[in-house]
C-alpha cells in the first residue's frame, strides 16, 4: 500500500523526526520501522549481527534501512518500552483494562512476544501492582517464553496464586507471517521473491522439539505461533510426540494455511486451534497473491475444523486487530470484514460457522486455551461469575446485523466492572 510500492525506510521518518528517536511497529507486529536517532539510541549499526530468526534490512549499498524484522524486532521491543516510566505503563494498563471491560472482555491471555533469554515481555510486575491495589478488573493468564531454562514459569506460578492473575504455560514462535514471506510453507510462495521461497522457521524443528519435550513431561502446556502450513505440520508432529496430560492442552496460535490432512490431526491430538477471525479479512487479496488458488481453500477453515472435532478458541491478537469480540464474531459468522462488510457473499463462505459456535469459541474455547475450562467459559454451577450482558439479543438478529448487539454490563467474579 506504500506509494511508491515497497517498504519505507528510515529516510522518511528522519524527514519528519530528525532529532527525536522514533520506533513504529507494523500492523502484524512482526516488523519495526526505526529512524536514524532510534538506531543510534539502540546501538544498531551496519556491523550489528541480528539474532537468529531476525534481520536488520539493508539497501543495495549495505546501509541500514531502518526496517527490523521478526526476532530482531522482538528483541528490541522491551528496550523501546523501557523508555516509558513505570507510572506511564501502569496508566496504559489501566486504560486498556477499561477498554476491555467496555467491550465485554473478562479475561486475556498475555503471551510473550520474546524469543530471547532474559527478554520476556510478560509484565507480571505491572499486573501484580494493579492486583495489589484492587485495580485488576480482568483475569490475566500469562504465558512466558519457552526456553531451555524453564524457571520463569515456575517463578510466576509461585508468585501469583490468586484467581485473577496466574501463569498457565509457555509460548514459542515457529514462523512469521505470510505477507512478509516469513511464514513457513511447504511449497514456495506463488509470488516467490527467489527460488525456493518457502519462508523459514524462527527456530529449527529439532530445537522446537527439544524445547517442548521437557515442558510437556513436566505437565506445562505450550502455545506455538504457527501460520504457514509447514509450521503447522511440524508443530503437530511435535505435539503428537509429546502430549501434555489432561486437563491441560497444547495450543497452536493463528493456523492460517493448512495442509489438508492436518485439519483432522488437531482434534485427534487434542490440540486447541487459537484463531483470530478478523485476520481473515485483514489483507484482502493477500492469500490469493501469496499462496495461490490451490491453497486458498484451506485458509482459516473454521467450519471444517469444527466438523472434524477440533476446539476453536477465538481472540483478536491485539493490537493486530481491535479487541472487540462482537466484530470478531460477526466476521466468523459471515466471513465478511467487520468494517467494510466485504465481500458481500463472504470470503470462502462454506467455512462460515453459526453464532452459537462462534460464541462458544469465544467463551468455552478460550477458557480451554487459557487452561481454565473447569472454572471459566460457561454460565454453570461452580464456575466463576464472569458475565457479559448484551442487548439486543444477538440470537434475535440476522447474521449481518450481529454488530448491533452492544455490551450493557460486564461482571468479573460477580463484581460489576462496567455498565453502559
Amino acid at each position: 500500500l506504500w506509494n511508491p510500492a515497497g517498504m519505507p525506510s528510515r529516510a522518511s521518518l528522519d524527514a519528519a523526526y530528525p532529532t527525536r528517536p522514533v520506533a513504529m511497529y507494523s500492523g502484524d507486529a512482526h516488523t519495526l520501522w526505526l529512524n536514524s536517532c532510534a538506531l543510534e539510541r539502540l546501538g544498531i549499526t551496519e556491523e550489528s549481527e541480528p539474532p537468529a530468526g531476525g534481520s536488520y534490512d539493508k539497501d543495495a549499498d549495505g546501509r541500514l534501512t531502518g526496517i527490523v524484522r521478526e526476532a530482531a524486532a522482538m528483541e528490541l521491543m522491551p528496550r523501546i518500552v523501557a523508555e516509558f516510566s513505570r507510572e506511564e505503563l501502569l496508566d496504559a494498563y489501566r486504560s486498556f483494562e477499561r477498554y476491555l471491560n467496555e467491550h465485554g472482555i473478562t479475561g486475556v491471555c498475555d503471551v510473550s512476544l520474546m524469543a530471547m533469554p532474559g527478554l520476556d515481555f510478560v509484565r507480571d510486575d505491572l499486573f501484580g501492582a494493579l492486583e495489589e491495589a484492587g485495580e485488576l478488573t480482568v483475569r490475566v493468564f500469562m504465558f512466558p517464553t519457552l526456553l531451555e531454562d524453564r524457571s520463569r514459569l515456575a517463578a510466576l506460578q509461585a508468585a501469583h496464586t490468586g484467581p485473577l492473575l496466574s501463569a498457565r504455560g509457555f509460548k514459542q514462535f515457529f514462523d512469521g507471517v505470510s505477507s512478509q514471506h516469513t511464514a513457513w510453507v511447504h511449497d514456495p510462495y506463488t509470488n516467490a521473491r527467489f527460488e525456493g521461497d518457502c519462508g523459514r522457521p524462527t527456530v529449527g524443528a529439532e530445537v522446537m522439539e527439544a524445547l517442548v519435550a521437557p515442558a510437556a513431561d513436566e505437565g506445562s502446556p505450550v502455545r506455538i505461533h504457527a501460520i504457514g502450513d509447514e509450521a503447522i505440520h511440524r508443530c503437530l508432529d511435535i505435539f503428537e510426540a509429546y502430549p501434555v496430560a489432561a486437563p491441560a492442552h497444547h495450543t497452536i496460535e493463528h493456523l492460517e494455511n493448512f495442509q489438508p490432512d492436518d485439519i483432522a490431526r488437531l482434534a485427534r491430538a487434542d490440540v486447541i486451534a487459537s484463531v483470530q477471525p478478523r485476520h481473515i479479512t485483514l489483507d484482502p487479496g493477500g492469500p490469493e497473491r501469496d499462496l495461490g488458488p490451490e491453497r486458498v481453500p484451506y485458509m482459516w477453515p473454521f467450519r471444517t475444523l469444527l466438523d472434524s472435532g477440533a476446539t476453536l478458541a477465538f481472540g483478536t491478537d491485539s493490537p493486530v486487530t481491535d479487541i472487540d469480540p462482537i466484530d470478531a464474531v460477526y466476521t466468523a459468522v459471515t466471513r465478511r470484514d467487520a468494517d467494510t462488510h466485504e465481500p458481500l457473499g463472504g470470503w470462502l463462505p462454506e467455512e462460515r460457522i453459526t453464532l452459537a459456535e462462534a460464541l462458544r469459541a469465544y467463551t468455552a474455547g478460550s477458557a480451554a486455551a487459557a487452561q481454565r475450562e473447569g472454572e471459566l467459559g460457561q454460565l454453570a454451577p461452580g464456575m466463576f461469575a464472569d458475565i457479559v450482558v448484551l442487548d439486543p439479543n444477538p440470537f434475535e438478529l440476522a447474521p449481518e446485523d450481529i454488530q448491533q448487539a452492544k455490551v450493557q454490563a460486564t461482571y468479573v467474579a460477580g463484581k460489576k466492572a462496567y455498565e453502559r
